[in-house]
C-alpha cells in the first residue's frame, strides 16, 4: 500500500486534499494528514524555498514511509528529500511552485507536478472588480454610508467614476488571468491592449489589440492592469519612468505580484495627480508597511483601493488545486506520464 502525505493548510484543507485523492485513486492508500498555518501565519522562506508555511522538521517527521506528497505550501526543501529518500512523487497545486526545490528534485529522480492556472478565474474576476471599485468610487461611496454621511456630492461632475466602455484597457501579460481578462474587458465594451511577447499568434483575435513594445501600453490607455510573471526581467516592469508615460487621470490595477511594480513611484505621482488612482492587491513585502504612503492616500480619500492578497483565494480554487493534484497522483500510481510535469523523475521513480 502506497502512503500518501496530504500536507494542507486553512485555504486548501487537508481533509480536501485526502477526500480528492479517494475520489481520484483505485488503489488502496494510506493517507496521512498534517495541516499548516497559512494563510493566518503568513507563508516565507523556509530553507532554500520561498513561499512556504510550516518548518522542515515537522514535514519530515510527517513525511515518515511517504512515497507521494500532495500539497499547496509544504516546504519541499533538498534537506527533507534528503531525509526521505523514499519520497518519489511531489504533486503540488500551484502555478508557480516556489515552496519546491526543483533543482533538488530532478538531481534525487523525484517526480514533480503542478496545477496551472488553477486560480486563474478567481484572480481574473477579482482583478476585474478591483478596476470597477476603482473606476466607480465603490470603497469611497461604502465607507461614508457606514460613517452615516449620506454623499450626495458623489453625484457631482467633478467627483463621479468613469465606464469601462468606450475606455481603453492595457493588460501587460495575457496568460491564464490576463487572457479571461482581456475578453470580459472586450465585452463591455473596452478597447483591450495586449503586451505579451510569449502570447502565441491569433490567441486573441477578435478581442485585444496586441501592442509589440511595452511602452506603448501605458501611453495609449486609461488604465494598466498587471499580469506578468515576476522574473529579474519583469521586477519593476512599471516604474516611475513608465508611469510618467501615462496619460493624466490614468488608472493602475496589480493583482499579480508585488515586486512587479515599483509603489514608492505609484504613491508619488497620485500624491502629484498625475495617476488618479491605484488598486492592489498584492505588494512588495507582505504583510504590509501600513506606514507606506500608499495607505496614506487612501485613508485621506485618495481613488486607492487595496485588498490583502486575495484575488486567487475562492472556493473553487481550492477544489480545482486538489482535485488537480490528486489526478497527478492517480497518474503517477497508473504509470502515466504527469499531466503537468516539472520535473519527470527517474525511470525508477515511475516503475
Amino acid at each position: 500500500m502506497v502512503r500518501v502525505l496530504a500536507a494542507g493548510d486553512r485555504f486548501i484543507r487537508s481533509s480536501m486534499l485526502s477526500d480528492c485523492v479517494r475520489d481520484a485513486v483505485s488503489e488502496d492508500v494510506d493517507i496521512r494528514e498534517i495541516e499548516f498555518g497559512w494563510p493566518d501565519v503568513p507563508f516565507g522562506r523556509v530553507g532554500d524555498v520561498d513561499e512556504a508555511s510550516g518548518t522542515e522538521d515537522e514535514l519530515i517527521a510527517a513525511l515518515e514511509g511517504a512515497e507521494a506528497i500532495v500539497t499547496q505550501l509544504a516546504p519541499l526543501t533538498a534537506r527533507v528529500m534528503d531525509a526521505r529518500p523514499e519520497l518519489r512523487l511531489i504533486a503540488v497545486s500551484r502555478g508557480g511552485p516556489t515552496n519546491v526545490d526543483l533543482e533538488a528534485a530532478r538531481a534525487r529522480g523525484i517526480r514533480v507536478a503542478n496545477v496551472p492556472g488553477r486560480n486563474g478565474v478567481a484572480t481574473a474576476e477579482m482583478t476585474i472588480g478591483l478596476a470597477l471599485a476603482m473606476l466607480r468610487r465603490i470603497p469611497l461611496a461604502h465607507g461614508s454610508m457606514l460613517a452615516g454621511q449620506w454623499r450626495g456630492d458623489l453625484y457631482r461632475s467633478d467627483a463621479v467614476g468613469r465606464e469601462v466602455a468606450g475606455s481603453v484597457i492595457g493588460l501587460l501579460g495575457a496568460g491564464a488571468v490576463g487572457a479571461h481578462v482581456a475578453r470580459v474587458f472586450a465585452a463591455m465594451g473596452a478597447h483591450v491592449l495586449v503586451f505579451d511577447p510569449y502570447l502565441p499568434a491569433g490567441a486573441l483575435d477578435g478581442v485585444a489589440e496586441l501592442v509589440p513594445e511595452v511602452d506603448d501600453v501605458f501611453r495609449r490607455s486609461d488604465l494598466v492592469s498587471v499580469h506578468a510573471r515576476l522574473t529579474s526581467e519583469t521586477h519593476h516592469l512599471v516604474d516611475g519612468a513608465r508611469i510618467a508615460l501615462m496619460p493624466r487621470g490614468s488608472l493602475l490595477v496589480n493583482a499579480a505580484r508585488g515586486g512587479l511594480v515599483d509603489y514608492d513611484a505609484v504613491a508619488a505621482a497620485i500624491a502629484e495627480g498625475h495617476l488618479g488612482g491605484a488598486a492592489f492587491d498584492v505588494y512588495p513585502e507582505e504583510p504590509v508597511d501600513f506606514d507606506h504612503p500608499l495607505f496614506a492616500l487612501a485613508r485621506d480619500g485618495a481613488d486607492v483601493v487595496v485588498t490583502p492578497h486575495i484575488a486567487g483565494a475562492s472556493r473553487e480554487t481550492a477544489l480545482r488545486a486538489s482535485r488537480g493534484v490528486a489526478e497527478e497522483l492517480r497518474r503517477y500510481l497508473a504509470g502515466e506520464p504527469a499531466l503537468h510535469p516539472l520535473v519527470e523523475g527517474s525511470p525508477a521513480a515511475l516503475a
